[in-house]
């Protein structure tokens, strides 16, 4: 169940569309400072309760106050940018499922996140090979039922079914929001390509929804 009102959820979209109009899209960024600020952290708190339950804006406010200090993080890390923008990515594709293993008693969510960096920068440097990513577009959360959760649940089975090319172009350009211009060059593909990727990994997601039903 959504654990924030839908004050909280209306806050976390204005702040997430504030931070995108005034960070634009395009690479990522180094930044070390952190926003300690009463009303962000409020706002990562809420955002994080609502995102465990599958809210897209919720990820979208993590995604984007936090990419850049994961970047940064990360980028310190490997040594390499383009690598480094490959692990960030890796790391928020999977931010929906490793929330579930993140509990805001224990440690905020700045400090948690950047450990999680740390873990999947040191594994990126000891494997030296790329980072398959893992994750799933989160669903419209609005509809909190049993059946809703199940489909939830078949959606994350039918997208971890997709080859990883389709699953990533599907996760950055429907979970995270980003345009295929901008899928295209965080991939190091074409703007053809992309759309071709998202073509089949719908038709293809459609698909595996349809047997997971059957």
């Amino acid at each position: 169940m959504l654990s924030n009102t839908a004050g909280d959820q209306g806050a976390i979209r204005r702040e997430a569309d504030q931070i995108e109009a005034a960070l634009g899209r395009g690479r990522f960024r180094r930044r070390r400072t952190l926003d300690h600020s009463p009303r962000n952290e409020r706002l990562v708190v809420a955002a994080v309760a609502r995102a465990k339950d599958g809210d897209a804006d919720a990820l979208r406010f993590l995604y984007l106050r936090y990419a850049d200090n994961v970047y940064g993080y990360v980028c310190s890390i490997v040594r390499d940018e383009h690598e480094a923008e490959d692990v960030t990515q890796h790391i928020f594709a999977k931010l929906l499922t490793s929330l579930e293993r993140y509990e805001p008693r224990v440690v905020p969510f700045s400090a948690w996140i950047l450990r999680v960096a740390h873990n999947a920068a040191i594994d990126h440097v000891r494997s030296r090979r790329p980072v398959p990513h893992e994750e799933v577009h989160s669903p419209d959360a609005a509809d909190d039922t049993a059946g809703a959760r199940e489909r939830f649940a078949d959606l994350r089975l039918a997208l971890d079914a997709l080859p990883p090319e389709q699953r990533d172009v599907l996760v950055l350009r429907f979970f995270i929001g980003l345009s295929p211009g901008e899928i295209a060059e965080r991939l190091g593909r074409s703007e053809d390509a992309v759309h071709g990727l998202q073509h089949r990994g719908r038709r293809r997601l459609r698909h595996e929804m349809l047997a997971l039903a059957a």
